[in-house]
């Protein structure tokens, strides 16, 4: 298994598309956004 260090964020993010129940949430750039859940969940903040 690599390290995330290995990984470009170009290879996780697509990656992690890849999976059943990723939800994606795309904010426009330099807007603040507010993301929310309900019930147990990882948030991933990627910027490019």
């Amino acid at each position: 298994m690599n390290s995330l260090e290995s990984i470009s964020t170009k290879q996780l993010v697509d990656e992690l598309c890849t999976r059943a129940g990723i939800k994606t949430e795309i904010a426009e750039p330099y807007q603040d956004m507010t993301v929310s859940v309900n019930g147990p969940a990882i948030v991933i903040v990627v910027t490019d």
